[in-house]
């Protein structure tokens, strides 16, 4: 896994945990977890994808073309909106049965 294509993948997800806790309000888990929980989805996902496709773990955005870095930022916003959406209707739920 490259330094790159590892810091591509966390901030897409990071931001797109954000627009993603924006956008569904009442499942946000605020600023700093939805950036948080975004960051770790775009790059598990993008990590996941790029095993799928590859066939071994490695950062896909290595080369620096520019449909690899279009790749993982797309693999890590949307992991990162998933991630930050799935934790938030997580917590909401467990909040209302208390």
């Amino acid at each position: 896994m490259e330094f790159i294509s590892l810091l591509i993948q966390l901030v897409s997800g990071a931001v797109c945990g954000n627009i993603a806790g924006a956008a569904a309000d009442k499942y946000s888990l605020g600023p700093w977890f939805n950036t948080l929980a975004g960051g770790v989805g775009g790059v598990v996902l993008s990590q996941v994808l790029s095993a799928i496709t590859n066939g071994s773990l490695g950062g896909e955005v290595g080369n620096l073309d520019l449909s690899s870095i279009a790749s993982g930022i797309a693999s890590g916003g949307v992991g990162g909106a998933v991630l930050s959406l799935v934790a938030g209707f997580i917590k909401a739920k467990l909040s209302r049965s208390e």
